[in-house]
């Protein structure tokens, strides 16, 4: 009999015991995410570009500029907040107040005069790319045809300004609001050829299974910063730049643009660049 008893007793206490772990467990799940929404609440606003910014499986906001805005600003004490917004209303966004920073692969070079910047984090090459077929082998090759391009974005500034010499005078310009509507365009052969951020031609041949031969000869190389409205004077910019300084040095952002890109360390190579 003391058996039986003795069993259901050990039993008993166990159950109790593993009652109140997982009630202790919960209590502090509780206390971490009241912690996390206690903090006060920064808004970023973006728009899709994998893998800079895109939603995940579970529809939230991922990628790469996510995830260092989401680790920065929780070591500046806040809780970041991606919005989407039309990309080429950012700026009056910015000065209303609709959104405090604007950040999704956004190049600083030539734009330095326009906002308060915290950067570069990242360097970033703005490449030609054809269909493998194509008869077009270098940006000279590029006279007289038509070029897909993503609106507000440097490749459109690069060729309505025709301030390169090895840029030649190109036939038509088609620029896109949305962004993935530039690789179709390439791929029913209604362009020649399509510009953007080097990640983001390969991210999208990646995700959609087509082939596409990127120009040897880049663009050019920029600087990927986070931009702030004129107007503000939190000082958050330059915390920012701080904070993406540290989390440079001691691995944080290797490791995030690692779990994205290859070679996440040509990404990095920030300290000798000079934004133009």
């Amino acid at each position: 009999m003391n058996g039986p008893k003795k069993l259901q007793q050990l039993l008993a206490v166990l159950f109790i015991f593993t009652i109140l772990l997982c009630s202790c467990r919960k209590a502090e799940n509780t206390l971490s995410t009241k912690q996390e929404t206690s903090l006060p609440t920064i808004v970023i606003g973006s728009d899709n570009y994998p893998p800079f910014n895109y939603s995940g499986t579970d529809g939230r906001p991922t990628g790469i500029d996510v995830e260092l805005a989401t680790e920065a600003f929780h070591r500046m004490g806040y809780q970041a907040e991606f919005v989407t917004i039309d990309w080429e209303n950012k700026k009056a966004l910015l000065q209303d107040g609709s959104i405090d920073c604007a950040w999704g692969c956004f190049s600083m070079d030539g734009r330095m005069d326009e906002y308060k910047w915290a950067g570069p984090y990242m360097i970033s090459q703005q490449v030609v790319a054809v269909s493998p077929d194509s008869n077009i082998y270098t940006l000279q090759d590029l006279a007289g045809k038509n070029i897909a391009v993503q609106a507000t974005t440097k490749p459109e500034d690069i060729f309505l300004n025709q301030t390169d010499p090895d840029i030649p005078n190109i036939n038509g310009l088609f620029s896109m609001q949305n962004r993935e509507l530039i690789y179709p365009m390439l791929s029913k052969g209604y362009v020649d050829a399509v510009a953007a951020h080097e990640t983001s031609i390969l991210q999208y041949m990646s995700d959609y299974h087509v082939e596409y031969r990127i120009l040897d000869k880049p663009l050019l190389t920029v600087g990927l910063g986070v931009a702030f409205s004129l107007d503000d004077t939190s000082g958050l910019n330059e915390k920012l730049s701080d904070t993406l300084e540290e989390m440079q040095k001691d691995g944080t952002s290797e490791k995030i643009i690692g779990k994205y890109l290859a070679h996440p360390s040509t990404y990095l190579e920030v300290e000798n660049y000079e934004v133009k």
